[in-house]
């Protein structure tokens, strides 16, 4: 069977050299002013490259690939037992393969994922939702539609207050239902302390949910936490941003309140008899996953978080702290570039900085790295335009925009690191940096 990741690595030679290990990176660009390079993807924060690993997995998968419990035959049947039993792979990697209450469902994306839990987790259009103003539009617009949501704004820096959730907590006296909060924000990289959130959430009566989107490739998740109060009830995801891009999503959650009447997404798999005047809906996980599952993706998804794992998360996340902290501490010495959130006490950042140069549109900038440099950033909002707005210190109010809603076109560059980024790509992103910014 095919196998592009041919020399087999030791831990050692994999901490030493994990571009190695990804498919893709270093194949050449021609770009327009002729030169042909290897682009930088500095962009992680938005979609990730493949292992070859997953690679593989994909490959030899569809050798087997068959109808995923919709008929008889080896191949179906084999592909039916490994997409069951990846479930428990799943909850292995969050530490809650001994829990029965927990169970794995696959979807498309994180978006989709949240949009499921909005829609099955609010039984009143006067539940109320507790979340923050950090959040991506995905943790945020889902609650907006199916509940009242009350907002924890965040500090001049970029974070929240843990204090001010209690508060709120607090004051509701049980009226919230749900806390929903990201486990890692996607424009500063801020880590929330999603078990300390947990217990407030618990004390108070509530159930938690984490975007884990820009969490899970980067630093270990144990949703099972310490004692029965830390322990996560929802996490999400997406495959795409944990090195295998092949269109999956996950929520990993309480069977309990999985469990509902009826799913948000309606169609074959989801029941288990559908007579003229009625319908026997089936159990969770299937119950939230209609339609032809995506047997390729899910294979990946796990082989990745697998890899990961064995990589061990203390490696990765000392590798991207690393190169974190030289871009932040040579960026700081560069005129007339401004970086974003707290720039002297960083331990609580993953690797994302998002900054402006004076003087300079956010996307002109983008635009000079990818078109000059090959270098891969992201410019605009990072579909979190309330969290950016604060941070720029710019009006969020639609009713001062009306009139001329270009004045509402702010936005920032982010940079975004991930695994097989290297300290060299980020001297080359710093000497076209101090040349982009000399001219503002």
């Amino acid at each position: 069977m095919q196998n592009l990741n041919n020399k087999k690595y030791t831990r050692a030679e994999k901490n030493s050299d994990y571009r190695k290990m990804f498919l893709g990176v270093d194949i050449k660009f021609k770009l327009e002013n002729g030169k042909k390079v290897i682009p930088i993807g500095f962009d992680n924060g938005a979609t990730t490259p493949a292992l070859k690993c997953v690679f593989d997995e994909v490959y030899n998968d569809l050798l087997v690939y068959g109808s995923i419990g919709r008929g008889q035959g080896p191949k179906g049947e084999l592909s039916t037992r490994k997409y069951e039993e990846s479930r428990e792979r799943v909850l292995k990697f969050f530490n809650l393969q001994d829990n029965d209450t927990h169970t794995v469902v696959y979807t498309k994306t994180t978006t989709e994922s949240l949009n499921i839990l909005a829609n099955i987790l609010i039984k009143n259009k006067n539940d109320k939702v507790l979340t923050t103003r950090m959040e991506h539009h995905a943790n945020d617009l889902p609650w907006r539609k199916n509940a009242i949501v009350e907002y924890i704004d965040v500090d001049e820096l970029g974070r929240i207050n843990i204090e001010d959730i209690e508060n709120k907590l607090k004051k509701e006296n049980g009226n919230i239902k749900i806390v929903s909060v990201t486990g890692a924000s996607n424009v500063t990289g801020y880590i929330n302390p999603i078990h300390e959130i947990a217990r407030l959430a618990h004390k108070y009566g509530a159930i938690i949910v984490v975007d884990g989107a820009q969490l899970v490739a980067h630093k270990e998740v144990d949703m099972k936490g310490k004692d029965p109060t830390e322990q996560i009830d929802f996490l999400v995801f997406s495959g795409h941003k944990t090195y295998a891009p092949f269109g999956s999503g996950v929520i990993v959650g309480l069977v309990k309140d999985l469990d509902v009447e009826e799913p948000f997404v309606k169609g074959g798999g989801c029941v288990d008899y559908v007579f003229d005047d009625k319908v026997i809906w089936s159990e969770p996980p299937s119950l939230h996953e209609a339609g032809s599952p995506n047997f390729i993706g899910t294979m990946a998804m796990v082989r990745a978080l697998e890899e990961l794992k064995n990589i061990g998360f203390e490696n990765i996340y000392n590798h991207e702290r690393k190169i974190k902290d030289y871009l932040m501490e040579e960026m700081k010495k560069i005129d007339n570039v401004i970086i974003y959130g707290d720039t002297e006490n960083t331990e609580d950042r993953l690797g994302v900085i998002s900054f402006n140069i004076k003087n300079k549109d956010c996307y002109e900038v983008a635009d000079k790295f990818a078109k000059e440099n090959a270098v891969s950033l992201r410019a605009g909002k990072f579909c979190a335009h309330p969290y950016v707005a604060r941070l720029l210190k710019v009006s969020n109010n639609y009713e001062e925009y009306k009139k001329n809603l270009d004045d509402a076109d702010f936005g920032m560059i982010r940079l975004s690191i991930g695994l097989y980024n290297t300290m060299e790509e980020a001297k080359i992103f710093i000497d076209e940096l101090k040349k982009i910014a000399v001219d503002a």
